[in-house]
Formats: C-alpha cells, sequence, structure tokens
C-alpha cells in the first residue's frame, strides 16, 4: 500500500495545485513538506510530451492538460498530521466536497473527496488524504507513520482517472470511479 501511495504522489506531482485555501498554510511548515505545481508547469510538461503516439500517455496529458493545479502535503510529525486532519474535515465541509471513496489497509486510511463539475463524469476538485503510512520505526521500535494531503483543481475527468489508476498501480476501485446519483 506504502508503494502505491508514493507512486500515486510522485505521478500526481507534476499535476497537482490549487488556488488559496485552508491548507496553504502547510506550505511554510517545518513540519510538513510541501510540492505545489501550477498550470503553467503542467502546459510545459503536456508540450514536451504532446509528439508521444503512446494511448496511456496521451489519455495521461489529456488529463494533465484539465488541472489547474496540484498541491502534495506530506508529514511524519504526529502535530502537524493531526492539524492536517482537523483542517481536511473543515475543508471538506466548508468547500462542500462529497466523499467519493475510502479505502482501509492494515493502519493506512485512505480518502478520497470530490467536489462537483460541470457534469456527472467531471469534478472541479479531487482531494485525497492518506493517514498511517508506515514509513519507520523511531529510535525506540516504535512505529512512525506518514499523512499525506493532496488536492487537485480543473475540469477532471473521472473517466481519464481510470487510465491514470491503471498506469500508476492505484487502488483498483479507482478505475470506476462515478459519482454517486
Amino acid at each position: 500500500m506504502k508503494k502505491a501511495v508514493v507512486i500515486v504522489v510522485m505521478a500526481l506531482a507534476p499535476m497537482l495545485g490549487f488556488s488559496q485555501s485552508l491548507f496553504d498554510k502547510y506550505e511554510n511548515s517545518e513540519n510538513v513538506g510541501s510540492l505545489v505545481i501550477n498550470k503553467g508547469l503542467l502546459g510545459i510538461v503536456a508540450s514536451m510530451s504532446a509528439d508521444d503516439t503512446d494511448k496511456e500517455t496521451q489519455e495521461f496529458l489529456e488529463l494533465a492538460k484539465s488541472i489547474d493545479n496540484i498541491k502534495v502535503f506530506v508529514s511524519e510529525d504526529t502535530k502537524a498530521s493531526a492539524d492536517m486532519a482537523a483542517t481536511m474535515k473543515k475543508y471538506v465541509k466548508k468547500a462542500s466536497l462529497e466523499e467519493l471513496m475510502r479505502v482501509k489497509d492494515g493502519d493506512t486510511n485512505v480518502k478520497f473527496y470530490i467536489k462537483t463539475g460541470r457534469n456527472a463524469d467531471h469534478v472541479s476538485e479531487l482531494l485525497m488524504f492518506v493517514t498511517g503510512i508506515e514509513e519507520k520505526k523511531d529510535g525506540d521500535g516504535s512505529p512512525h507513520f506518514e499523512t499525506v494531503l493532496v488536492t487537485m483543481t480543473g475540469d477532471i475527468d473521472l473517466d481519464k482517472i481510470g487510465s491514470l489508476t491503471n498506469k500508476m498501480n492505484l487502488p483498483k476501485q479507482l478505475k470506476n470511479a462515478k459519482r454517486g446519483k
């Protein structure tokens, strides 16, 4: 599960970013690592790979072009992780996000939320929150857990997320991501 999350974060990194939000406070936190990618860089990446004829690459590029920004926040700090969880819950309520799915694997919990887009197959925001990734053991032998928050905004086609899921070995449930009616 840890490998899947790391792969997801790394693959989504070139696509992630969003406007001012409650999460911006983590960009300058000493206890939270952050990665912010805006539309300009996404456009450069898409144009550099535009000549690739591989079908999966083209689907990935179409998805990348539809994203305005991506933000990734990662922390191993207990207090920062608790604050990230509280802020995420507040944000989900404030932004009227709906839960798309939950995955529990041992101590690892993954939650996906979406914000309504232009139609049933599109969302304007996709938020992923992961807790309990066992990264390493502390000096006293106790497990050290990691928290990851990823948010992506734009005109995101849920059908394209299925292609991304296949390419990145994400949880299979995302392959058929559809908003409930």
